[in-house]
């Protein structure tokens, strides 16, 4: 590869970038180490590809869904491709899982270390006595 040449964002393919992208938001590189790895020169190139093809916030202020639907309403947002929509939500459905394994977690020490006994709701039962008026 010719280092004194300059190259712009059209020297990169896709596919490329998609795959950086991936390898950066598993956790397998830095954005600096994936600049560092692939000789990419701009600083902030692989921030611009994590934003516009990754899953993850990389805006620093709103989560990635919220920053779509906020474009969306705004016209601004881009029709995803049923991969960027599978990947989105499997990010989301990982997420869930892992928020329901916290909570399970935090009900055993709860029964264990303080013999409180949780009982759990079946979905659909409201908590709220209802209150009929005759």
């Amino acid at each position: 590869m010719d280092i004194d040449r300059k190259r712009t964002q059209r020297d990169y393919t896709l596919a490329f970038k998609l795959a950086v992208v991936e390898e950066v938001e598993k956790g397998e590189l830095t954005y600096k180490q994936a600049q560092h790895k692939y000789g990419i020169q701009g600083r902030s190139t692989v921030l611009v590809w994590l934003r516009k093809h990754g899953l993850q916030d990389w805006s620093g202020s709103l989560p990635q869904g919220a920053r779509y639907a906020t474009m969306e309403k705004q016209g601004k947002a881009k029709p995803r491709t049923p991969e960027q929509r599978i990947k989105e939500l499997e990010v989301q459905l990982r997420e869930a899982q892992e928020k329901a394994r916290l909570f399970e977690a935090v009900i055993d020490v709860i029964q264990k270390e303080h013999g409180v006994r949780v009982v759990k709701k079946p979905s659909g039962k409201s908590s709220r006595k209802s209150s009929s008026k005759g």
